[in-house]
């Protein structure tokens, strides 16, 4: 892995994997009566979020403090930036305070690349989202679902067919997925009305479906998208009603799946536009697991571009709370910044 977690076409199938595997091992975390691991014990991890976030903020608070780093947040709203301090800036006072690792959601797309890239800090920097680029680790967190449900935790993701469906123009986890499923041997297919496909999307590793209907039956995994009126300045379609009709996922459609397939969301959802209740709350559906698994792969990242030379997981014992490391079955005691 490199220094940083921009996107997710930085990782190489061999990177992918190593995350996934290292996650693998951090979830049996979650089992033990005490959470907790000392292994980055003495860093310091700042969630620096500009938008507001639920899921990914607390999901990297967790996985930080399960590993047991110090943890700032800092939110845009109420500090130095409503008075107009810039990234510059705030970076700089971030390094001053001791920042190992600063995870960045930002509103402008590439504002990740800019920190990473500009030498204001000696850390390492994690992409939480970035305008409507990128979400590396929400692509990791799904895939690790799908790795778990379709594959037995195990290897890649070869000649599985994933389906996303719905407002990719504005979705920076539908790119960061297609870019990460194709690295691990997936076929995606994108399905969204024209007016919500982004220009160049014939470049991306992926077919394109105006039709719902027609992949469903060979789809091993179908992940629906929010649509995120929020970012619209324009009709993108007629009405609700009819965007639902022709691009949500309704029982009738989950039934046309095949019976091991899947169905996945990001989250927040918009009930009834997009999925439908029941489908969410079917045992189908993957969404609670998805937030589950997140802090397991946000702990993997954060080990990964933090945790040196020390193992990821530490021999259990029969008291509960974590004993003296041992080495690892994936080879993650090898450094890799």
């Amino acid at each position: 892995m490199k220094r940083h977690l921009i996107s997710a076409a930085d990782l190489t199938r061999d990177d992918a994997i190593l995350i996934l595997d290292t996650a693998e091992e951090l979830a049996h975390i979650a089992e033990r009566p005490i959470k907790k691991l000392p292994t980055l014990r003495g860093r310091t991890v700042v969630n620096l979020f500009f938008e507001d976030s639920t899921r990914t903020r607390i999901s990297f608070e967790a996985a930080a403090k399960r590993l047991s780093a110090d943890v700032i947040n800092f939110s845009a709203k109420g500090s130095s930036v409503s008075k107009g301090e810039s990234l510059k800036d705030t970076a700089l006072t971030l390094q001053a305070m001791g920042a190992d690792a600063v995870v960045i959601r930002h509103h402008a797309s590439g504002a990740p690349h800019r920190l990473a890239g500009s030498g204001w800090l000696r850390g390492s920097v994690v992409n939480a989202g970035d305008g409507t680029h990128e979400h590396p680790t929400q692509a990791l967190l799904d895939a690790f679902t799908m790795r778990r449900r379709l594959a037995g935790g195990r290897g890649d993701l070869e000649g599985r067919r994933i389906t996303l469906v719905g407002d990719v123009l504005h979705s920076r986890v539908a790119r960061s997925n297609v870019l990460l499923l194709a690295t691990l041997g997936a076929e995606v297919t994108l399905v969204a009305p024209p007016t919500l496909l982004p220009i160049g999307v014939e470049t991306w590793p992926c077919t394109v479906s105006y039709d719902l209907d027609a992949p469903l039956p060979k789809s091993d995994a179908v992940m629906m998208l929010r649509v995120q009126r929020e970012r619209m300045n324009a009709a993108f379609f007629p009405t609700e009603r009819e965007y639902s009709r022709r691009y949500g996922l309704d029982l009738r459609r989950m039934a046309m799946l095949p019976e091991h397939a899947i169905v996945m969301h990001p989250g927040p959802m918009n009930r009834g536009m997009e999925i439908a209740a029941e489908v969410a709350d079917s045992t189908r559906s993957t969404i609670v697991e998805q937030v589950t698994n997140g802090v397991s792969v946000r702990m993997a990242v954060l080990y990964l571009l933090l945790g040196g030379n020390e193992p990821a997981l530490s021999a259990p014992s029969t008291s509960g709370t974590p004993s003296t490391p041992s080495t690892p079955s994936t080879g993650t005691e090898e450094s890799t910044k």
